[in-house]
């Protein structure tokens, strides 16, 4: 498959003891607090990262609201985009994913660790429970990562259309919407080489309920695609990855 995915893996053989050590945590809540489990999996994450040779570098934290909950939707390119937000948002976090994704070995606990949402796609009844879940507990100030296009298309720094249904949850809460902007995180497992890559995150200003209050979920999903575009196009202009914070 990709290169530099089979070395990670090769190269962290003697870490699968952390995958029911993982399982484990999740299951007993009652012992282990939500800030524990978000450790657990970012540790994960950094022993992954060594040895593949990645670097995130992350923009815009100060952007991120201080209190309460919100929903990040930033743009889908692969398979480590999930990973490269964790690794950089401090505070835990959640994550929407599809459900047939969700549980193959080590994603299985990935996911359990932070009480993520597994979303069928195919099932307009589960998909509407799930954005409710998503609501309820975004009011409570849980905080979550929800891909608006659905799924990645291997387009590189470009996105496709945002899906307006993923933006009911923030809707319904009325929490806020931070777009976020992943940069050539499709490089970490597309690319057949082991050279360092790089890939970068920017937070941006988040759309508070009063921004958007008037707003149809279509448009929502417009301005929040066109907002992320921008900042790549930047990017693909030239622009240093430094001057394109907002």
């Amino acid at each position: 498959m990709f290169s530099r995915f089979f070395h990670v893996i090769f190269r962290n053989l003697h870490h699968l003891y952390m995958i029911p050590q993982m399982e484990y945590v999740s299951r007993h809540p009652e012992k282990y607090s939500e800030e524990q489990m978000y450790a657990l999996d970012r540790l994960c994450i950094k022993r992954m990262i060594k040895p593949g040779r990645i670097t995130t570098e992350s923009y815009g934290l100060h952007n991120l609201p201080n209190e309460g909950g919100y929903i990040m939707c930033p743009n889908h390119q692969g398979k480590y985009d999930a990973l490269g937000i964790m690794l950089t948002h401090d505070k835990p976090c959640s994550i929407v994913m599809d459900i047939d994704k969700s549980n193959t070995p080590l994603v299985k606990q990935f996911i359990n660790l932070v009480h993520g949402k597994r979303m069928d796609r195919t099932d307009a009844r589960q998909s509407i429970k799930i954005i409710r879940e998503m609501a309820d507990e975004a009011k409570q100030g849980r905080k979550f990562i929800i891909f608006p296009e659905g799924g990645y298309c291997h387009n590189g720094n470009s996105t496709t259309e945002f899906k307006p249904g993923a933006f009911k949850s923030a809707v319904w809460s009325k929490v806020p919407i931070v777009p976020v902007v992943l940069i050539d995180s499709y490089r970490v497992f597309e690319e057949h080489t082991l050279k360092p890559i790089k890939t970068f995150v920017y937070y941006l200003k988040p759309l508070y309920y009063e921004d958007y209050k008037s707003m149809t979920t279509i448009e929502i999903a417009h301005t929040v695609q066109q907002r992320i575009q921008e900042i790549l196009n930047r990017y693909l202009a030239g622009a240093a990855p430094a001057s394109l914070e907002e």
